[in-house]
């Protein structure tokens, strides 16, 4: 059974998901890549990085995913849509290396990149982007990629079978955030807590 999966989703302990004021050049806002940086100091994202929770965690990533789901915000700065030669953030082999679905209002066509990443535009609810995505993935799992107001919108329609959410020792004050309006999410889980010598917290969230 495919399965809607979340990995590697970070927020800072007040709960944002991005900071406030992003553009192309602050793709985060005003949290820069503090969100991130327990990654970037893993094994799996550069040599003689550190192993242990955080690299676990990260690596599983990608095993067993085949297609993703992202919001127009993850793909794009704001106004992405208005230059028609916006390919995304990653350059022309993005590290999907699989359907990659966006949720935009601003429908175009498919864009294909090296690697086997392609990028569909839907305008469509979760369910339906969800459906699509499910088959493309051939069978394998859909990855929820973000941002933050498209997990919120999955995990309220009860579509997310498993959640990764590394909270990060940092206070952003401001962005976006992912727990609003979802009182009680948890009652649907079963939650488990991991900590890292980064100090951060890894929560995963797998469907009672």
């Amino acid at each position: 059974m495919s399965l809607a999966r979340v990995h590697n989703f970070s927020v800072s302990l007040d709960g944002f998901g991005t900071g406030e004021g992003t553009s192309r050049d602050a793709y985060f806002g005003h949290a820069g890549e503090r969100l991130h940086e327990w990654m970037f100091a893993t094994r799996w994202w550069e040599e003689g990085g550190s192993g242990g929770v955080d690299d676990a965690f990260v690596r599983q990533h990608d095993p067993g995913i085949g297609a993703e789901i992202m919001g127009a915000g993850k793909f794009g700065f704001p106004g992405w849509h208005e230059d028609p030669d916006w390919r995304g953030a990653w350059g022309p082999n993005p590290p999907f290396h699989s359907p990659v679905f966006v949720l935009t209002h601003h429908v175009r066509p498919p864009i294909e990149m090296e690697g086997g990443t392609v990028f569909h535009f839907l305008d469509a609810s979760p369910a339906e982007a969800l459906a699509a995505a499910k088959e493309a993935a051939g069978g394998l799992d859909v990855r929820i990629g973000g941002g933050a107001t498209v997990i919120r919108d999955f995990l309220t329609a009860g579509l997310i079978d498993y959640m990764h959410v590394a909270v990060v020792p940092i206070v952003l004050g401001r962005g976006v955030r992912l727990w609003d309006g979802l009182e009680a999410v948890e009652r649907d889980y079963k939650v488990e807590a991991t900590s890292s010598p980064s100090n951060t917290t890894h929560l995963t969230f797998t469907r009672a």
